[in-house]
């Protein structure tokens, strides 16, 4: 139960970051977030953790956490570095792919295809990075896969956003299909390359998403692109942002309703 509800946490403040409703520098409260969330302080602490682990949160000895917004070219790095590690990924499992390894990147690809066809973008997330995770273990390289598996946590927030702009599903879809034909023929460059392009566009998407927005800070850039693909009505930003859980403003220490 106490994991769940932290899963549950997490992801409401992580939305509430990526969204602007929690500006960069905002301290986290224990406290006040517990009362809201109406949990013990456990689960609080344990959700900011796993938001410190993406980059998300800073958690500072003696001060408590705060909201962190990382720089635009922070991110754009962090995809490119992220598109040759799972390209060499790719190029190594190709050659050392078991029978295993290949039902079990098929499971998850169910999983994706399932998801899609209801629309759950998270039951997509979740089937898509076990795909992924797989892939890794599959190249056979232990160092390697660990640090795939890092950086892929530090963009778990910003790969989990970019999956619920319109048509982004579906072609990434077919980009685990191509990638998996690859797979099965043991042609390592093509798989590479398969893999490098759809980390990469999935960055060039943000790339796109959040042009024209370079004098905002990221969660502004990032709510209102999200919002323009989406086709949804976009607002102008308020001094105080809301608080995702009642609506109503916050100061800024997250959970102190204004």
């Amino acid at each position: 139960m106490p994991a769940r509800a932290a899963d549950h946490i997490r992801q409401n403040l992580e939305q509430a970051i990526l969204t602007g409703s929690y500006v960069d520098g905002l301290r986290l409260d224990e406290l006040r977030l517990a009362e809201q969330f109406e949990v013990s302080r456990t689960p609080i602490r344990e959700a900011l953790q796993m938001l410190a682990a993406t980059g998300l949160v800073d958690l500072i000895p003696r001060r408590g956490a705060f909201v962190r917004h990382p720089s635009f070219v922070e991110l754009v790095e962090m995809f490119e570095v992220m598109a040759e590690l799972e390209c060499l990924c790719g190029r190594l499992a190709a050659r050392r792919l078991t029978d295993t390894h290949l039902v079990d990147l098929k499971a998850a690809e169910s999983g994706c295809v399932s998801a899609l066809e209801v629309g759950d973008t998270d039951a997509y997330y979740r089937a898509n990075e076990r795909f992924h995770n797989l892939l890794y273990q599959a190249s056979g390289n232990g160092f390697l896969t660990g640090e795939a598996n890092r950086l892929h946590k530090r963009l778990q927030p910003f790969r989990r956003l970019q999956l619920r702009v319109r048509g982004r599903m579906v072609q990434s879809m077919d980009e685990h299909k191509a990638i998996l034909l690859a797979l099965e023929a043991g042609d390592a460059e093509t798989t590479g390359r398969l893999l490098r392009d759809h980390v990469a566009i999935q960055g060039e998407k943000f790339h796109d998403l959040m042009a024209g927005f370079h004098g905002q800070s990221l969660g502004q850039s990032l709510g209102q692109s999200l919002g323009q693909s989406l086709g949804q009505p976009l607002g102008e930003p308020e001094e105080k942002p809301e608080d995702p859980l009642n609506g109503r403003p916050v100061n800024r220490v997250a959970g102190q309703a204004g």
